[in-house]
């Protein structure tokens, strides 16, 4: 715990712009065009760096968002929330109910899933969101937004969806407002591999992986797909780009989680032309305006 304490600090007084060159150039194994981005990954680069409004900082915490979402598309498409705490110790699981989901405010990927309270390991749980508690999630890829996030505790509703037998995700990629192409998560907590396949606006499936495999038989359109796409473009109005990401259980529609940054910025696309496709989408703040100026 020391030594990563020692290179969590070492890593904090590295300048963002200097961070993010270098791990671009790990990752991807190329230099970063931070003047003049062109490719998709690029511009995440840019957007990390100089498009930072701070309404961004309540967008990606897990808690505040869902007023921000209620404001816009209204309450029946939030996940209910059981509580929020400071810590751990807080909890009282005698009133919880027996299935239910624990996460950071903060964070990612440090959920606990309950579907059993009974044998549930709340030793294990306890250090799983401890961890989570003191991860300082800016620090990973300097995704801006996370950086001034209160680092706390929800507990939601277990949520599942009946037809599937699983939770899938439904991910929009916004540019400025408009749906452009989303992917579908699935397999996220069977065995083997987390599936990702990507579609169109009229759910055509489309020759893209980035990150993970396509599932071996890709998943069916969602009932509810032309609503969610109306609701991430609401979402998503004036923002250069964000990833609106929603649930559909049992065939309502619910909000998971707003992305600026898919992936960081940092996985290769195959084929490799999506980067430049995708990239020609996002329309940089400050090119934007001198592009107005000049007319």
């Amino acid at each position: 715990m020391r030594v990563k304490n020692i290179i969590f600090d070492l890593m904090s007084i590295i300048p963002d712009k200097t961070f993010i060159r270098i791990a671009y150039y790990i990752r991807m194994k190329r230099k970063l065009n931070i003047s003049n981005p062109v490719t998709y990954n690029e511009k995440i680069q840019w957007l990390k760096l100089y498009d930072r409004k701070k309404i961004y900082t309540t967008m990606v915490d897990k808690d505040a968002v869902k007023k921000y979402v209620a404001d816009i598309i209204g309450e029946k498409y939030l996940i209910p929330t059981l509580g929020v705490y400071n810590s751990f110790d807080e909890i009282d699981f005698e009133q919880l109910p027996n299935k239910f989901v624990i996460k950071c405010t903060h964070d990612s990927a440090g959920s606990v899933i309950c579907e059993d309270k009974k044998n549930l390991d709340i030793k294990n749980a306890k250090k799983k969101i401890n961890n989570s508690l003191s991860h300082n999630y800016y620090l990973n890829a300097r995704e801006w937004p996370y950086k001034n996030v209160p680092h706390k505790i929800i507990i939601e509703k277990y949520m599942e969806d009946k037809t599937d037998g699983e939770l899938r995700d439904y991910k929009f990629f916004c540019f400025n407002g408009k749906v452009h192409l989303m992917f579908i998560a699935s397999n996220r907590q069977g065995e083997g591999d987390t599936y990702f396949d990507f579609y169109d606006t009229k759910f055509n499936h489309l020759e893209l992986k980035h990150g993970h495999p396509n599932a071996p038989n890709p998943p069916h359109k969602p009932l509810k797909f032309d609503e969610m796409i109306e609701l991430s473009e609401k979402l998503s109005k004036g923002i250069p780009h964000v990833r609106i990401d929603f649930y559909e259980v049992n065939g309502n529609v619910f909000f998971c989680e707003m992305t600026f940054y898919h992936h960081s910025g940092s996985v290769p696309f195959v084929p490799e032309s999506w980067d430049i496709e995708l990239g020609k989408l996002i329309e940089l703040p400050s090119l934007k305006n001198k592009e107005n100026k000049k007319r």
